[in-house]
């Protein structure tokens, strides 16, 4: 009856563990959100930049699976580059040492003030007012009780400890194979090699020997490093080739580094020995101390070779010769449960759709200054499009997790939401012109020289408006809204001077009346446009 115990206290212990990393990885992704974002945009062709980004991502997160199912999602989205993706891969392989590190703080008296902490956590997070001290609150109790799954895991171990039966059956595991294939499993299973290798230092706490000690644990510690790998590979499933080519592109990495240490454990049979278990006298230390040191070590020696690995991955991953080219979308589920690496994604897909409606809005002012109807049908078809494209960002904003984000984030996503709104518009504005365009051929409407003129320079104050607006929307260059503000008034201004024109016109009998509902109509539906325009740059930054 005692081992039911311990095995229901080592179950109960995990499941500890694994919701207090849950809640440390939300809550730090929460408060450094805007950070977290803000390095992912500074990702360059610098491997060190790439290595530090990665490393400091999930440290903040804690959890390289959660980074590289990112990594995946950015390069499925076209943002990222292989090699960027690859560096930032190896710099998550370092950052996910940092949770074994914590766990391996259990030793220590530490361990105690950290089950205290977590009680003050608690208090921080029922009561404080502020989002960002309770999620300071959420932080520490999550530390705590990290701890607190480690001690239960610990206690019951020590139950298990006590039956020859298990101790015999631990100690006779000692293929090297055998340990890396368990490693590689239950991290497949648990989807994180920091969850697999904090039970180790639970277990080597209590006093647990796997294999006869030695090396024996180490090759579980490898195994969990591929298995850590099919977080990536599942999220690539359905996506890019490229994106395919960078979850490939992790297991090689860690099937690489872990080759290398296998033929070294197998050849040094007493590495650890002479090593980790003579430098540190904690068995839990010395475990996270080698899982740390393996990824540190691996990350330096194949740096150098960022490319062989991309070039490998196309070869394993080759191009669809029939795959069809779609457009180009920043809208990936991935970045969904990390709402402001998601929003910053909406920002970018919402200048993607105002690309297309104006490049639309000039073909069908081009069209009616023309008198041609020919592309007419093909207009129409892309502002339709154009409507679904917009559905497609008004949903992906409402499925981003309400639960995390802040009052920012929330205010971010009502601002995009009418945004996408504004900007379907106009595209909705360039049927109206199609419609008008039809009309003045169908009834033989031409206007006095210098009016189609006049047209396509009000559109082209308004195209410049929409690049103005690209540049503060994608690069919060708020000190551009002036410039907005100055080209709307300007836009105004000139649909007054062309309808004062066209009463002129009227007045001398140089133009039909009958041109004035398809004159007037246009040229109020093109100054609307900037105004959408000038909204959509105010509710940004407001």
């Amino acid at each position: 009856m005692p081992y039911v115990y311990a095995v229901c206290g080592i179950l109960a212990g995990l499941g500890v563990f694994l919701f207090a990393v849950k809640l440390l990885q939300d809550n730090m992704e929460r408060l450094a959100n805007k950070g977290i974002r803000d390095l992912f945009n500074k990702t360059n062709n610098n491997v060190f930049v790439g290595v530090g980004i990665g490393l400091s991502v999930t440290a903040l997160v804690q959890s390289s699976g959660l980074t590289t199912v990112m990594v995946v999602g950015f390069v499925n989205a076209g943002i990222m580059t292989l090699f960027q993706a690859t560096t930032i891969i190896m710099g998550a392989n370092i950052g996910t040492t940092v949770t074994a590190q914590i766990a391996a703080l259990q030793a220590f008296s530490f361990s105690d003030i950290a089950v205290a902490v977590c009680g003050i956590g608690v208090f921080m997070a029922m009561f404080a007012k502020s989002e960002n001290v309770r999620s300071v609150g959420n932080i520490l109790g999550g530390l705590g009780m990290i701890f607190v799954g480690l001690a239960v895991m610990s206690d019951s171990m020590s139950i298990v400890k006590e039956s020859q039966l298990v101790v015999d059956l631990l100690a006779s595991i000692s293929n090297p194979l055998l340990l890396l294939v368990i490693g590689v499993v239950f991290t497949a299973l648990v989807q994180s090699s920091s969850a697999i290798t904090s039970i180790l230092i639970s277990m080597a706490s209590a006093g647990l020997v796997i294999g006869g000690g030695g090396n024996a644990v180490l090759f579980i510690i490898l195994g969990s490093n591929i298995g850590s790998c099919v977080t990536a590979l599942l999220s690539s499933i359905g996506t890019s080739t490229n994106a395919r080519r960078a979850s490939i592109i992790h297991l090689l990495f860690n099937c690489a580094g872990v080759v290398l240490f296998m033929i070294m454990l197998l050849c040094w049979q007493n590495f650890m020995d002479v090593t980790f278990g003579a430098w540190f006298g904690e068995p839990g230390t010395q475990i996270a101390m080698f899982h740390t040191f393996f990824n540190i070590v691996c990350t330096l020696l194949f740096l150098p070779f960022v490319n062989v690995f991309v070039k490998t991955s196309k070869v394993l991953v080759k191009d669809k010769e029939t795959e069809e080219v779609e457009k180009a979308t920043y809208l990936d589920k991935k970045f969904l449960p990390s709402p402001q690496i998601a929003i910053d994604a909406a920002y970018k897909e919402l200048m993607v759709l105002q690309d297309r409606c104006m490049s639309t809005l000039g073909m069908s002012v081009e069209c009616f200054t023309k008198h041609d109807d020919t592309p007419l049908a093909d207009i129409v078809a892309e502002t339709e499009e154009i409507a679904d494209h917009a559905h497609k960002i008004t949903d992906y904003l409402v499925q981003i997790d309400a639960g995390a984000m802040g009052r920012n984030a929330e205010k971010e996503v009502s601002e995009l939401l009418k945004s996408a709104t504004y900007i379907q518009r106009i595209g909705e504005m360039s049927e109206n012109v199609c419609k008008y365009t039809r009309r003045a051929i169908k009834h033989e409407l031409f206007f006095s020289q210098g009016v189609n003129e006049n047209l396509l320079e009000m559109f082209s104050q308004i195209n410049e408006m929409a690049e103005y607006n690209k540049h503060i929307v994608i690069n919060k260059d708020y000190t551009l809204l002036a410039k907005i503000d100055e080209l709307e008034t300007q836009t105004d201004n000139f649909r007054k001077q062309l309808l004062n024109d066209h009463v002129d016109r009227l007045q001398r009998g140089v133009c039909k009346p009958e041109n004035s509902t398809v004159f007037i109509s246009l040229v109020s539906n093109l100054e609307r446009c900037a105004d959408l325009i000038r909204y959509v740059a105010h509710s940004i930054h407001d």
